[in-house]
């Protein structure tokens, strides 16, 4: 039996947001250069009114610990989302590249996409169950965090 038509219009909503804000933060990263924290090397003026921690604390350290993690973390998720994008069939794989990861997709409708970017041009309802299949796709792909219950729906008929 088909996944898709075991979710309700609402989940397969929920689905969508939450892949939408995904794909949205790989173009935020994608087009935005990564700012590095540099460490404070001025001493506060601020009182502290508190006991000693006995724990001394390494800014510089720290900080340079967030400068690598942070980048690193930012290019593994973004070739993450690259490469599940590359795992979708082909028709799913043109619409989320050209819908979504375009740097140009914020002024790229649905409309649009279905009437030139597909070769023939297809209906909506046949656009809307392309990126319905390849949301859910890239949510169980990707491990998207939504209130969808993905183990109750797999394994309950």
């Amino acid at each position: 039996m088909d996944l898709l038509k075991k979710l309700s219009k609402g989940e397969k909503r929920l689905i969508k947001e939450a892949v939408e804000a995904e794909l949205e933060r790989y173009r935020i990263y994608k087009t935005t250069a990564f700012v590095r924290r540099e460490a404070s090397i001025t001493a506060s003026a601020e009182p502290r009114y508190h006991g000693p921690t006995n724990q001394t604390s390494d800014q510089t350290a720290s900080v340079a610990v967030y400068n690598v993690d942070e980048q690193r973390r930012r290019m593994a998720f973004c070739e993450a989302v690259e490469e599940s994008v590359t795992r979708l069939p082909e028709k799913e794989r043109l619409l989320v590249k050209e819908r979504y990861l375009n740097l140009e997709s914020d002024y790229v409708t649905d409309l649009w996409m279905y009437t030139f970017k597909f070769d023939p041009p297809i209906s909506e309802g046949t656009y809307v169950k392309i990126r319905d299949r390849a949301m859910l796709k890239l949510a169980l792909i990707l491990g998207v965090e939504c209130k969808v219950d993905f183990n109750y729906i797999l394994h309950h008929p």
